[in-house]
């Protein structure tokens, strides 16, 4: 297939081909809880199904580790032995609860795709949660089931009761699977908008709320990565056979209680008949990059921090990274500025490197940037992505037209069912017709979108609105500024005043005064810092690597 000199009409044409009246991917009108909108008509209705369905993949690599590699079959056959073991020995029914308490591992996998074949719900608890987190999720989610490794194991002893049983991951997992070996349950019956997973929220501005997500939820997530992968093999001139496995080759870095790691890496390889190429343990800049080189890895979606270990390392050029031909940024948004280092200084940064705006209640990205409107757009995140309504409304719920700035809302198939066991969160979330109020700032130019902040980092002064994320992004340019956190603190006369954290570059030297200066420079008077804390140490992170902006709001913390 040739390709039009001007290759805009030619997508669009695909574009129309693919989705349009008995196209691959037809979009029609459909009701949702209650609420019409765009859904592809050609789609599974249980998660169960694709397991079921990757049987068909044979012996290709599904999960490999540094030293596993596990087969479409051999995870099948594992998670349908646990599966009925569940289902026979401890009751397991459709909409109990199975909870995973562990750092990555294939276990995690399998506990997974066996609480999908009974019509469970999966509950992801953070695996770095301290002692009073964990105790919050596991009373919140009341699993029947805890599936824990052993690091973690002392932590949730004391905390469970009642009807729930935990087992050892390293222990009980292996005995089951072998005792149940070669047995499978029944086929749940469940409908499309039943729930299947429970991830909690990062928590790093309030606490953790746990965001439901529906059967349907995680099979659009994979019919928009079959959509994305059609779109793009056709685009090379090559045939687009859905029923065909593919060759790529997923790096999963994140946590697989992120909606990164499991909704859009571990559930769409499967029903793709793609690898996924789990690093375990602390992301370890060279182990990953080895990692990259020896098992060709294509894909890749990094939180912005361990974008900038890299920036960090002097060593890339020793490594054949060639095979990566997409680099998603998620997670967090990050500056233009960073953005464009990251594209002028990796490797892969100019033709592989794409943004995205996820949030865990939308269960995969909102919106997406891809490397040629990073270029012509710096700071967009880009147009949102199939099937996906987006507008940005005023604080009364009233639609704002382009350029003005307001909150994003959404509403689409992707978003979840709402918040576990908290009507009123789930109302203040979500209206009656499904739109979701995503709780962030932003603004659609030509088309695209591009965030400001969160609502609920606004610091409000004298009667003007401060976006935290427009501070810190002036301050990011300043050659001693390695990474910084801006939040508002009590005043007694402006209501609040703009307080900035300053990580400095080792061996920087540089005054509050240097810091105030520049800002006056490229910002408004009422903008710029009133107080200071320069440091060397770097700002906490949660498991996802977003900065945590709890305990800083409102309040100037002298402990870093």
């Amino acid at each position: 297939m040739s390709i039009p000199p001007d290759p805009f009409p030619f997508l669009d044409q695909l574009i129309s081909r693919l989705t349009g009246p008995g196209g691959e991917f037809e979009i029609v009108m459909d009701e949702v809880l209650g609420t019409s909108m765009p859904v592809m008509r050609k789609r599974n209705r249980a998660v169960a199904d694709l397991l079921s369905q990757s049987l068909a993949w044979g012996d290709r690599e599904y999960l490999v580790t540094a030293d596993r590699r596990i087969t479409f079959e051999e995870n099948a056959r594992e998670s349908y032995a646990l599966a009925a073991a569940l289902h026979e020995r401890y009751g397991v029914r459709a909409g109990d609860r199975v909870a995973i308490l562990s750092a990555n591992r294939p276990e995690w996998v399998t506990v997974f795709w066996a609480t999908q074949a009974l019509g469970a719900i999966t509950v992801g608890l953070n695996a770095w949660w301290v002692q009073p987190e964990l105790e919050f999720g596991i009373r919140n989610s009341r699993p029947r089931i805890v599936f824990v490794d052993s690091p973690r194991a002392e932590a949730v002893a004391g905390i469970v009761s009642g009807d729930t049983v935990v087992l050892s991951i390293e222990r009980d997992l292996p005995e089951l699977i072998t005792e149940f070996d070669r047995r499978q349950p029944p086929p749940p019956r469940i409908d499309e908008d039943d729930p299947a997973v429970l991830l909690y929220t990062s928590g790093t501005s309030g606490d953790p709320k746990g965001a439901l997500h529906s059967q349907r939820n995680l099979l659009a997530v994979v019919d928009y990565q079959r959509y994305t992968e059609a779109i793009q093999t056709i685009w090379t001139g090559e045939t687009y056979d859905r029923d065909a496995p593919s060759d790529a080759r997923y790096l999963l870095t994140s946590s697989m209680f992120h909606i990164t790691s499991l909704h859009n890496t571990i559930v769409p390889r499967l029903a793709m008949g793609s690898t996924v190429v789990m690093n375990q343990g602390w992301f370890d800049v060279h182990r990953v990059l080895e990692f990259i080189e020896r098992e060709q890895v294509t894909h890749w979606m990094a939180v912005p921090s361990m974008a900038a270990r890299m920036l960090e390392d002097e060593d890339l050029d020793r490594y054949d990274l060639t095979s990566l031909t997409r680099f998603t940024l998620s997670s967090e948004p990050s500056t233009p500025e960073f953005k464009q280092r990251l594209r002028k200084q990796l490797p892969f940064g100019l033709h592989a490197m794409v943004d995205s705006y996820s949030i865990t209640e939308c269960s995969t990205s909102i919106a997406v940037a891809s490397a040629q409107e990073l270029e012509k757009h710096p700071g967009t995140v880009g147009v949102p992505i199939i099937t996906v309504s987006l507008e940005i409304r005023d604080q009364y719920g009233g639609w704002l037209p382009d350029g003005h700035i307001g909150e994003v809302c959404v509403r689409s198939p992707f978003v979840m069912l709402g918040y576990w066991d908290d009507e009123k969160a789930t109302a203040e979330a979500i209206t009656p017709d499904r739109w979701l109020r995503t709780g962030d700032f932003g603004v659609v130019e030509n088309g695209r979108l591009r965030l400001v902040g969160r609502r609920a980092d606004l610091i409000h002064q004298n009667g003007e609105n401060i976006y935290p994320s427009e501070v810190e992004r002036v301050l990011s340019q300043h050659p001693a500024v390695r990474e910084c956190l801006v939040t508002g603190t009590p005043h007694a006369d402006w209501g609040q005043e703009v307080v900035a954290v300053v990580v400095l570059v080792p061996g920087s030297t540089v005054s509050e005064e240097d810091l105030t200066k520049f800002a006056a420079e490229h910002l408004a008077y009422f903008k710029v810092p009133t107080q200071w804390r320069l440091t060397h140490n770097l700002l906490p992170r949660n498991s996802t690597g977003k900065i945590v902006r709890k305990g800083w709001r409102g309040t100037h913390r002298p402990d870093l």
